[in-house]
């Protein structure tokens, strides 16, 4: 890759006069907010890359950390509920990041009111899900808010994890000609919160994808070797989002195949009516990896080897040209490019 490219992009401005809705939304103005307000006061080393998790030498291993908030409005959705999401989305951020999950912490913030049954609920949910993936809630802290100042229950969750000393992730480490391989169907946890909120006049059977990726990222590990450039689970924004922080921060461009493109019959009829695309949809239980080439057949099969990942593709692949764009080659025939959203059309999604 030439000089030019491995060059830190330009820093983003954050002139915004007060803080809004899009800010929270992992697009743009997200953007300009942590690399135009945060950065500037918090940057070091270790925030740098800015990555799913920080990776930090301690003694003779390295530690991944890394820590979320959740605030999905409602608390429960067909497939799961806060909680559970909760546990997995700190999971998946850490197994992403090539590192075996240790411990997780949890903070509740609880709004004055919440029903006994439904926080007992939620931590149930919490505790299972931790169960299957392996990790030890060992830490937690919970506050109560007054009523009508916290939606029920918000929770915070960090995560500590082992990471692999045989394998380097980054976006820098992208290659033209690498391939880009999705896990599975795109937009499901985002579909499956707009109908249980009922802003769809629809009944259809979506369920989100949420779950812990960590068996998922083990047999792309496995059989990728040291073909594995780059991980990362498209939540807030979706493919089209991940794509784009990819394509800038290595430089190169980025092309995928609409046909290839494993979406959900009900999942695009859904994203029609609203008049927004799947690629920036949430999702929560799905990996997008980049790959060498002549790993990048082993790595599909293994993926659709492991639950999870039975419909997953090669979506598309690492080019010289565009440089630092996503493009998109339709179904018929055509190309459009895929620009990182502002905001986020579907707020409160996890």
């Amino acid at each position: 890759m030439s000089e030019q490219r491995q060059k830190v992009h330009p820093r983003l401005r954050f002139d915004a006069p007060r803080v809004d809705m899009s800010h929270g939304a992992g697009g743009k103005a997200t953007h300009k907010l942590i690399e135009g307000l945060l950065l500037p006061a918090l940057e070091n080393p270790a925030l740098a890359p800015l990555s799913d998790a920080a990776i930090l030498p301690f003694g003779d291993v390295r530690l991944a950390l890394t820590t979320d908030s959740f605030v999905v409005r409602p608390l429960k959705f067909p497939g799961g509920s806060i909680g559970e999401l909760a546990v997995n989305g700190t999971v998946n951020d850490l197994a992403v990041s090539g590192a075996a999950p240790l411990a997780l912490s949890a903070a509740l913030i609880v709004e004055e009111g919440l029903e006994t049954e439904v926080l007992k609920r939620e931590v149930e949910a919490m505790a299972r899900a931790a169960g299957r993936a392996g990790v030890a809630i060992a830490a937690g802290d919970t506050k109560v808010v007054e009523r009508g100042k916290g939606d029920g229950l918000y929770v915070i969750t960090t995560g500590v994890g082992i990471a692999d000393p045989e394998i380097e992730l980054s976006a820098a480490s992208v290659r033209p000609g690498d391939k880009i391989l999705c896990s599975g169907t795109l937009g499901d946890h985002g579909a499956a919160i707009l109908i249980a909120r009922g802003d769809l006049d629809l009944e259809a059977d979506v369920l989100s994808d949420t779950r812990p990726l960590t068996t998922l990222v083990e047999a792309i590990k496995d059989a990728a070797g040291a073909g594995l450039r780059f991980m990362r689970d498209p939540t807030r924004g979706g493919v089209g989002t991940v794509l784009n922080e990819l394509a800038r921060d290595s430089g190169c461009g980025i092309v995928i195949w609409e046909e290839r493109l494993p979406i959900r019959e009900v999942v695009q009829g859904a994203c029609e009516i609203l008049g927004i695309d799947p690629l920036y949809v949430a999702n929560e239980g799905k990996l997008l990896a980049v790959v060498a080439p002549e790993a990048a057949d082993a790595a599909l099969e293994a993926q659709r080897s492991v639950e999870g990942g039975e419909e997953a593709e090669i979506i598309g692949e690492v080019r010289e040209e565009p440089a630092r764009m996503v493009v998109m080659h339709t179904g018929f025939g055509g190309t459009r490019m895929i620009d990182m959203l502002v905001g986020d059309p579907l707020p409160r999604i996890c």
